[in-house]
């Protein structure tokens, strides 16, 4: 029995989702797929900015999925926590930039 709701093995199971929708699920890792193509970004590239994502929306199955999509292509651990760390600023920095809605309301309601 697990004690968490996370299920490290389920990852395997991802490509089950089209057992209950099955044009959904075909057209969902149609796009999946032609996303992670070379293109103007390198794979390699995208491969880092999913890992970085993957943090933002905290997803473990994400984040071990791009982990060892990363190490498959080469990508250092450095590089790996430079993305994370590029990935938690702007999360942080969106977190704060709403602080000005409060500073604005403050204002509002202490005149």
């Amino acid at each position: 029995m697990s004690n968490t709701y996370y299920e490290p093995s389920d990852l395997r199971k991802f490509g089950n989702i089209t057992e209950w929708n099955e044009d959904l699920g075909k057209k969902f890792f149609e796009y999946y797929g032609s996303v992670f193509e070379e293109g103007a970004l390198s794979a390699r590239e995208k491969a880092l900015i999913a890992l970085a994502v993957s943090h933002v929306v905290k997803c473990p199955y994400c984040i071990d999925a791009y982990t060892q999509d990363g190490l498959k292509r080469g990508i250092t651990k450095e590089e790996m926590m430079e993305a994370v760390h590029a990935g938690a600023a702007i999360e942080s920095g969106a977190t704060l930039v709403h602080s000005v809605q409060m500073m604005n309301k403050y204002k509002k309601l202490s005149m």
